[in-house]
C-alpha cells in the first residue's frame, strides 16, 4: 500500500493526519503516556492520548519526556549519534545512462558515496521517458561543509564528480535538485549498545508507548524491517506481545529477517517473510 492510499484509508476510517506538526512534549504519569504537546503553525496544542507509536529519534523521544527522564537515561540518549545524508538529483538528457539500479562509489578522488538510477527502479519515477534522473548520495554530518554547501554548488560538485568517474557526460545535465535528510543512519560507535540498552529499558517501561523504525529504535533496519517493526508495534498496542527488537538482530545478515524470533503468528507478516531475498549468511 502506497503512502497516499494509506492516508486515504486513515481518513476513510475517521482518523486525522497532521502534517507540518511536531511533537514537543510527551506527558506521562505512573508509567503511562497521557498527552502529547503538538506544535503547529506556531501554536502548541495538547492532545490527550490512549497510545503512542513513536518513530522520532530515540534521543529526541527521551528529551521530550515530561516529567524528564532520569539523568542517566538522558545522558545515554545523548550518546546515541547519527549520520546525515544528502541526495543530489541530476536530470540527464538521455533515455538511459547505465543499466544498474544503484552503484556504490569507491574512489578517493570524489566525495560521492552511491548513485541511484531511479528510472531503473521504475520508469514511473521519471515522468519524461526521454530523460534520466540520477540520485547522487553524499554521507555527511549536519552542519559540516557538505551539509552547508549551497544547492547550486552541490549540483555542480555532483556533475563534476560523475564526469570524473566516467558515468555521465556533464553537457547532458539539464537540471538538478538537492534534498537533505538529517539522521538518516544510526551510528554504531563504541559503547552505543550500552547506551541503547539504558534507553530501551526506559521507554519499554511505558505501558502504552511503542517505538518503531530505524530512528525510533536506533537500529540500522532496511525499509522492510522498519515496516515490520511498525506492524508489530501496532499489534502490541492492541494487546500482542511481540519483541520488535528481535527483528533484524545484529548478528543476522541485513537482508534476512526472523519473524519467528519476534513471536509472530500473523499471516500477513509471514507472507512478508517469504518476500525476503535468499542471501548467504555473513560470518
Amino acid at each position: 500500500m502506497c503512502g497516499e492510499s494509506f492516508a486515504r484509508e486513515i481518513l476513510r476510517r475517521g482518523g486525522a493526519i497532521d502534517l507540518e506538526s511536531g511533537a514537543r512534549r510527551i506527558i506521562h504519569e505512573n508509567g503511562t503516556i497521557i498527552a502529547v504537546d503538538i506544535e503547529r503553525g506556531g501554536r502548541v496544542e495538547r492532545l490527550e492520548t490512549r497510545a503512542v507509536l513513536s518513530t522520532m529519534p530515540l534521543r529526541h523521544l527521551v528529551h521530550a519526556m515530561s516529567p524528564p527522564a532520569p539523568p542517566e537515561v538522558r545522558a545515554a540518549a545523548d550518546r546515541l549519534k547519527y549520520r546525515d545524508f544528502i541526495t543530489v538529483a541530476l536530470i540527464i538528457d538521455a533515455p538511459t545512462v547505465f543499466p544498474d539500479n544503484w552503484i556504490y562509489v569507491h574512489d578517493e578522488q570524489v566525495k560521492l558515496g552511491r548513485v541511484q538510477n531511479f528510472k531503473n527502479w521504475s520508469p514511473d519515477m521519471v515522468p519524461d521517458p526521454k530523460m534520466t534522473c540520477l540520485g547522487l548520495e553524499y554521507f555527511c554530518f549536519e552542519g559540516d561543509g557538505l551539509w552547508t554547501m549551497a544547492d547550486r554548488d552541490l549540483i555542480a560538485l555532483g556533475t563534476r564528480e560523475m564526469a570524473l568517474i566516467g558515468l555521465i557526460d556533464p553537457a547532458k545535465v539539464v537540471d538538478g535538485a538537492v534534498v537533505r535528510m538529517p539522521k538518516a543512519y544510526p551510528v554504531y560507535d563504541e559503547g552505543f549498545e550500552t547506551s541503547l540498552a539504558v534507553v530501551k529499558d526506559y521507554v519499554s517501561a511505558f505501558r502504552n508507548l511503542q517505538v518503531a523504525g530505524r530512528n525510533g529504535m536506533h537500529k540500522y533496519n532496511n525499509q522492510d524491517h522498519s515496516m515490520v517493526t511498525a506492524m508489530l508495534a501496532v499489534q502490541n498496542l492492541t494487546g500482542s506481545r511481540h519483541d520488535m527488537w528481535a527483528v533484524n538482530a545484529e548478528d543476522e545478515y541485513h537482508e534476512e529477517i526472523d519473524l519467528t524470533a519476534a513471536d509472530n503468528s500473523s499471516d500477513d507478516l509471514q507472507a512478508l517473510r517469504r518476500t525476503q531475498p535468499s542471501v548467504p549468511r555473513s560470518f
